[in-house]
């Protein structure tokens, strides 16, 4: 049963769903084993990571399990600079953004903050990221140094400093747009502040 099991794992990689396996003949308690094993790492309720020596996980990898997790998260804050490239430092606590109403638990096999925004702000700036082992969703670049600038407090200093710097060496047309999220925020001030 189990060399059933491992055969029917041989021709999948990357993140896979329980209905998926289960489609492919695998059952739960093979699905649990292959878990307990090594051979399935477990990323959130029904989904998993095939892992196997010729298939390494994508550098996005924590942003797109946090979004298998809740598809209506968003990559925020300093984070989604990493990501969009503003900075080459990951940040060590992933920041992803969830609506108020949005409860559903996030238990990832690294550290997450998770910040809570209002329906009507939460839905600016959204945009998806698509890479070969699935797609995640983040707030552009000036929406999510507005966010750095609010949330600063929670936000290592070191990196903190490493954005505001790396934002104000760009020259670039999209400055509108920061004065506007800042705006919205309610942070015009501590964003003339630190830009």
């Amino acid at each position: 049963m189990r060399k059933y099991a491992c055969d029917k794992l041989e021709s999948y990689s990357g993140y896979i769903g329980t209905k998926q396996l289960l489609k492919a003949g695998v059952t739960n308690r093979q699905i649990a084993a292959l878990a307990a094993e090594g051979l399935l790492e477990k990323i959130c309720h029904g989904s998993y990571w095939v892992n196997k020596e010729a298939c390494r996980k994508p550098k996005e990898y924590k942003a797109i399990e946090v979004c298998i997790s809740d598809p209506k998260a968003v990559i925020c804050a300093d984070s989604a600079c990493f990501y969009l490239g503003l900075i080459s430092t990951e940040p060590a606590v992933l920041s992803a953004a969830t609506s108020r109403q949005d409860r559903r638990a996030m238990k990832m096999n690294f550290p997450v903050r998770r910040y809570y925004f209002s329906e009507s702000i939460f839905e600016e700036a959204h945009q998806v990221v698509a890479t070969d082992f699935g797609s995640y969703q983040t707030f552009d670049l000036d929406r999510s140094v507005c966010d750095c600038i609010r949330f600063r407090k929670s936000i290592d200093t070191y990196l903190f400093d490493l954005i505001i710097d790396a934002y104000r060496e760009r020259k670039d047309e999209q400055e509108k747009r920061l004065w506007a999220y800042a705006r919205k925020l309610h942070v015009l001030n501590e964003v003339q502040k630190y830009l």
